[in-house]
């Protein structure tokens, strides 16, 4: 599994790239493109938003029912899930990829750094829908697993049934996230590598770590009040 886990998909031209690029040696894209078109501040907001108003009523407990049963299992890791119109299908990728680099997730406890996240991005007016990860996640998860998760919930979210689907996907995420980690139980040396932070997100990780502190210390001093 080692050969996989140093390499990305770019998120323009979906060609395989070193984590550790600065730009696509393809195409040259960098975080930098993605701050240019959505924007370069960092984002706070819930490891679940309906931006797109999707989720009927009870949906919202159904999905975070699903959506925790993954950390619950593997503490390490978080899952978002995040619904609203892009316009063009084309920059799903692209935004996926902005969103959990950029994001402060209210919600989320600070041990857990955006390189442990699972987002899974949803699109209802394009119908189109991404799963991006974190590097943390490399040595576990591959392209073909995510588009795997996307693909049992594609009939659903079709029929506008956005909860089930997405409950579909994270029930097939975590049943490889389990296989993923009996091999490892199994073979720990294929999966133990030096992990070196991706220099494509670099500073605005620590910035969005640092906001996500501050915005749990906040909350904190507004209870003690």
């Amino acid at each position: 599994m080692n050969s996989h886990t140093q390499t990305m998909k770019c998120p323009r031209c979906v060609q395989p790239i070193h984590r550790a690029a600065e730009t696509c040696p393809h195409c040259g894209f960098s975080i930098a493109d993605a701050d240019l078109r959505f924007g370069s501040e960092e984002v706070q907001l819930r490891s679940l938003t309906d931006s797109a108003g999707v989720l009927k009523r009870g949906d919202r407990g159904r999905v975070e029912q699903a959506m925790g049963r993954i950390p619950l299992m593997f503490p390490q890791i978080f899952v978002a899930v995040y619904t609203g119109a892009l316009g063009e299908i084309a920059n799903l990728r692209q935004f996926g990829f902005w969103l959990l680099n950029r994001s402060a997730f209210e919600d989320v406890s600070v041990d857990k750094p955006n390189e442990a996240g699972i987002l899974l991005t949803i699109d209802p007016e394009s119908k189109a829908a991404g799963m991006v990860y974190g590097y943390l996640l490399d040595p576990f998860l591959k392209e073909s697993d995510t588009f795997e998760c996307l693909s049992r919930a594609h009939a659903r979210w079709l029929e506008g049934k956005y909860a089930d689907g997405i409950i579909k996907a994270l029930a097939q995420l975590e049943i490889i996230l389990r296989k993923r980690c009996r091999q490892a139980r199994r073979d720990p040396e294929s999966f133990q590598r030096k992990v070196m932070p991706p220099s494509m997100t670099g500073d605005p990780v620590r910035r969005i770590r640092a906001g996500h502190r501050n915005v749990k210390e906040k909350a904190t001093m507004e209870v003690q009040k």
